[in-house]
């Protein structure tokens, strides 16, 4: 070999020495003169699997005619040409989902992270709906599925869901959750005083990223279910081949209790529900730097309306005039799917995606023509509809080490169809209901539209204060025309390591759900049973509001593991919105206050050590508002007067609301408890008074087994939910917007299995 070979030799050598498995460098020696071309060496990804303590050993064949002989570390088996591809193809996409997170990060903002392994590890696992495992979150407080579900620092809906950061439009559904829990590789709530890139949806944006882990050829199938007549299953399996990625799921739902209980009896009466939901996810790798994503849900559900007996009738229709309540026949169908097609780019400091959204949601509430003439004097049969089509664009470029410079544009245009074809009772001279069923038809078709663009700088001032300033703009044009030019502000530092403060000041402009906005023709139910109090109906208006927050985390150093938070808010706003149910169908109708004032502080503890992992959360709250200034039919003249002057507590407004949590990992056994409590929702005329606190507790243990293959585990798992059985409301039937009564779940018992492959 000549000398100039052997120096190019010792070359390679010496830098093949300076990296290490995970690209740490071990040694250096000195380089030749000669100049070589970089080599970049990306480390394989690796996922971090949970400590097991009695993980059985592998058994490694040995060469020589040896005996094999038992040990802990995994044969150095030379890998396959298509798993070096995989590895390559993982690594690639974990670059990206970095880069995207960087390019959407909430800077300023209050971020609240729920991990994986915490949803796998509460009580029913991700068996758990999305909205139940959210209460587990500061500042979430439970709601009837009527209402809402939940509320994020006691807004009235506000939230804005995302998935790889893409947003969702809003649907029609009413109770039906179009994302199932088992999708979720890691999801974060953002509150607080949100950057530029976040709009429309305000409260709190619900970030969710998909399973990035799930891509290596393999699956899993559950089976669970329990008391109530629950049944529940789910598939799901995900690989790679060649540059692609893909993930596909699918679940099926089933429970006697499908709405919440409108009784205190440990069985609901006509309360079915059959639900299914589908998930895909399919990523291709065009080149180093960028990737093209499909994402798509499909869910639909089948409601029976609970039924309360006892009801006194108050009309007379059809010759009946002596109807069984717990006979009601009424009923709720809801189906949604939305499609998501993204691509994104990432090199040179220059980072964007730009990605195609649509959504479509169908709603229809089937009333019983007769039992909801006899008790409400009107029967509606309610049809809502609604398809959009969007364009979402976010870019980020890396201007030298300081400024990162940020700015996108979304549009999207909406086509809803609100139908509500009603079956009344005419009203006599003297104002008396005449047993002569008639019917009336409102229709309303509307063709929408959305722009929003935001420029912004996150300016690193130092290496422990961040600056961030931008200004967005939103344009509605719906039944509303509208729009509003909003700054948004906020400082973030870290003084020292584990102690971050945050501030922030942001403007906001937030349209109505379109369907929810939709005019009703009052002229149509003039002397009838349906003919309202008040004959006021002025247009839906958009929300404009001003959000103060502040807010710290500490890592408490004496107490390894252990961190805690505090976070402030204060909002401003005018035209504030709600929505509410205000007749038999479970269907949400939007008004707004002329003001409203929202103040709340949250205290936060996490606190992870070996295989225990505990957290707590304390949410203290007021919203009030007044003078209502849109859809003022809607309400009773008495109550119309009183909020005209003075501020009320708004019904979904609850003073303290807490969840308390935890696991520990034994060997294979994992335990987990959770506990929810809340201070009690608005009841009562104009909401003047509360509903009782309630406090529930669940309890869940899982054993992991290795009867198929060591990495294809059998899992049992066993839940309680509600231990003590604690008879609650969640709403009594009273308040502004609250149509009956609803309860929390009674106690019940689910088991499971799931099985790996």
């Amino acid at each position: 070999m000549s000398g100039h070979l052997r120096r190019r030799a010792a070359a390679g050598a010496a830098s093949l020495l300076v990296c290490g498995i995970n690209g740490a460098a071990f040694g250096q020696t000195t380089a030749p003169t000669t100049t070589l071309p970089d080599i970049t060496v990306t480390a394989p990804q690796r996922h971090t699997a949970p400590a097991r303590s009695n993980k059985p050993k592998t058994r490694v064949a040995t060469g020589g005619g040896r005996r094999a002989r038992r040990t802990g570390a995994v044969s150095a088996t030379p890998e396959s040409p298509e798993q070096t591809q995989a590895q390559a193809v993982a690594s690639q996409n974990s670059r990206l989902d970095q880069a995207r997170a960087a390019l959407l990060a909430p800077t300023g903002a209050n971020s609240y992270q729920m991990s994986r392994q915490a949803l796998e590890a509460l009580p029913q696992g991700t068996n758990t709906t999305l909205d139940k495992a959210l209460l587990q979150a500061p500042g979430v407080s439970q709601d009837s599925a009527a209402s809402g579900e939940l509320h994020v620092r006691n807004e009235h809906a506000n939230l804005q869901y995302r998935i790889n950061g893409i947003m969702l439009p809003d649907g029609v559904g009413a109770f039906g959750q179009i994302i199932d829990t088992g999708i979720v590789g890691s999801m974060a709530l953002i509150t607080g005083a949100l950057p530029a890139q976040y709009g429309l949806r305000t409260a709190g944006v619900l970030d969710i990223q998909t399973k990035t882990d799930a891509f290596n050829n393999s699956g899993s199938v559950s089976v669970y279910g329990g008391s109530h007549g629950t049944f529940t299953t789910s598939v799901d399996y995900g690989g790679t081949i060649g540059q692609t990625q893909y993930y596909v799921s699918g679940r099926y739902f089933g429970s006697d209790v499908g709405i919440e209980n409108p009784t205190s009896a440990y069985s609901a009466i006509h309360d079915r529900t059959d639900q299914e939901k589908g998930f895909a996810y399919v990523s291709t790798a065009i080149d180093p730097t960028s990737r093209l994503t499909y994402i798509g849900g499909v869910s639909n559900g089948a409601y029976q309306i609970p039924n309360n007996p006892g009801q006194a009738p108050a009309f007379t229709a059809y010759g009946v005039s002596n109807f069984d309540s717990a006979l009601l026949n009424e009923r709720q169908h809801e189906f949604n799917q939305f499609n998501v097609v993204a691509y994104q780019k990432s090199g040179d400091g220059f980072d964007y995606q730009v990605a195609y959204f649509n959504r479509y949601s169908q709603l229809h509430f089937m009333p019983d023509p007769v039992g909801d003439l006899v008790f409400n004097g009107v029967a509606s049969d309610v049809y809502r509809q609604s398809f959009i089509n969007g364009i979402q664009e976010d870019t980020s470029y890396r201007l030298g080490f300081a400024h990162t410079l940020k700015f996108g544009v979304a549009v999207s245009a909406e086509r809803s169809l609100v139908n509500n074809g009603s079956t009344v009772l005419p009203l006599d001279d003297s104002g008396n209901p005449i047993d002569a069923p008639l019917s009336v038809f409102d229709s309303s078709v509307k063709t929408g539209y959305l722009f929003s663009t935001y420029i912004a700088d996150e300016w690193k001032i130092t290496n422990q204060l961040t600056l961030y300033a931008g200004l967005r703009f939103d344009q509605m044009w719906q039944y509303v025309d509208a729009n509003q030019l909003s700054p948004r502000i906020s400082l973030t530092w870290k003084p020292y390591d584990g102690t971050t403060f945050h501030a922030g000041y942001a403007r906001n402009f937030t349209p109505p759900e379109q369907v929810l906005a939709a005019p009703t023709n009052l002229a149509l139910v003039q002397n009838t049973t349906a003919q309202p109090a008040t004959t006021a109906n002025d247009p839906v208006l958009p929300e404009r509001s001003h959000v103060f927050d502040i807010g710290v985390t500490q890592k408490v150093y004496a107490i390894p593991g252990l961190e805690v938070g505090m976070d402030a808010y204060y909002k401003i706003a005018t035209d504030l919105l709600d929505d509410g149910q205000f007749g038999q169908a479970y269907v949400l109708t939007a008004f707004n206050y002329a003001k409203g004032t929202n103040e709340g502080v949250e205290l936060t503890a996490r606190y992870d050590h070996d295989n225990l992992h505990l957290y707590g959360n304390v949410a203290i709250a007021r919203q009030v508002a007044t003078n209502v200034v849109s859809n003022q039919y809607l309400f009773d003249s008495d109550e119309l007067a009183y909020i005209a002057n003075n501020y009320v507590n708004t019904d979904h407004a609850q003073t303290l609301t807490a969840s308390v949590g935890g696991w520990y990992q034994w060997r294979d056994t994992k335990f987990s408890a959770s506990l929810i409590y809340g201070s009690g929702l608005r009841d009562g005329f104009a909401n003047t008074g509360t509903v009782p606190p309630y406090t529930q507790v669940n309890l869940g243990v899982s054993h992991e087994f290795n009867i198929v293959a060591p990495n294809k585990p059998t899992t049992l798992r066993f839940d309680v939910v509600n231990l003590f059985d604690t008879v609650y409301q969640i709403r009594d039937g009273s308040g502004i917007g609250v149509f009956a009564p609803q309860y929390g779940p009674r106690r019940g018992f689910y088991a499971g299995i799931t099985q790996k492959f």
